[in-house]
This record gives C-alpha cells, structure tokens and sequence, in this order.
C-alpha cells in the first residue's frame, strides 16, 4: 500500500483538521500533466491514523483541490464531500442519525439528510391516498460524492470516487483556497 505522508507533509490548525498537500503534477515526455493528474487523483491517500480517527469520529482533509470528511461511525469509515450538495453547508458540523436503518449526515445549516454509505438525499413523504398518511422515508437519488476508504497497517486511506457522473455535490467541492473550519463545540 502506500504510506502515509510524514508529520512534516501535513499542516493542521487544530485536531481533527489535516489539510494534504494538494496533487503533485508528475510530467514526463509520454504525458500531459492533465492525464497524470487525473491518474494521480484515482490513488489512495493516507489521511491519517485509524486510532487518531477513531477517537476524533471524524477528520477533514484536502485531496487534490477536492475537501473531504472522514467518518467513523458504528464500526465503519465513511468519505464524503465535505460541503452539502444544497447550499455548501459545512456536514463535518452536522450530527450523525441513524434514518430508515441508515446512518445519516444532518447538515447543520438547513437539516438535509445525506447517508453516509450511498451520498442519497433523504426525505419524508405521505401518500394522501392512504387512509391514515404516515409519513415515510424516501430517496431524492444520490446528491453528495462518496469516497472509498481502506485501512492498511493501522493507516486510513481515501481514495477519490472515480465515477463521472456529475454529482451535486460537486459544485461546492472543488472550489479553491476554502479554508476548513473546526466544528463548533457543542
């Protein structure tokens, strides 16, 4: 596997906070720097220790130009976007959920429900046809970007999704020089 990037590589701001040096541009005369960017992309990243992980619940990076929230929830990581796919809202400050059987992001900025294994977005409906309306869960389809997330030898490593199917989440990804907060203490 690959191994994880020294103390030196990492900068952080406070606890939990671990902004990766952005993608390295590897050029040589059979390739462009885009097609090396994008391979580079496709790699895992070590985003830090599973037992730092582990204790902290969660943990925001920056790969590639791209922000991400690392979740350990219920035995699991999980990697998101870390900007909700409505208005940007910052999840890495949202409660975790369990909905429908599924654990759930809640955005703290509008209360939108994203689960953490798929990225679908949540919501109740009722069929008024019913004779008594309960309401019950439903899915919009996927709204927020997943990553996949490994552990080897004690380090965790996400590796950014490698659909291209453009998701909504997207738009507040990648945008450039966002400066990641620490979640408010509660």
């Amino acid at each position: 596997m690959y191994a994880c990037l020294s103390e030196k590589d990492h900068h952080s701001d406070f606890p939990g906070n671990v902004n990766l040096p952005l993608s390295t541009q590897n050029m040589n005369e059979d390739s462009s720097v885009e097609k090396s960017k994008k391979k580079e992309d496709r790699n895992p990243v070590c985003v830090g220790r599973e037992d730092d992980i582990k204790k902290l619940r969660r943990t925001t990076v920056v790969i590639h130009d791209r922000e991400v929230v690392v979740f350990y929830h219920d035995g699991r990581f999980y990697a998101l976007d870390c900007r909700c796919y409505h208005t940007g809202g910052p999840l890495h400050e949202g409660d975790i959920e369990d909905i429908n059987g599924q654990p759930c992001i809640i955005c703290p900025w509008h209360k939108y429900k994203i689960t953490l294994a798929t990225g679908e977005g949540l919501y109740q409906a009722i069929n008024p046809r019913e004779p008594s309306p309960k309401p019950k869960w439903q899915s919009k389809g996927v709204k927020q970007r997943t990553h996949r997330v490994t552990v080897d030898s004690g380090n965790v490593y996400v590796t950014l999704s490698d659909t291209d199917d453009n998701i909504e989440s997207d738009h507040y990804a990648n945008i450039h020089n966002r400066i990641i907060l620490p979640p408010k203490k509660k």
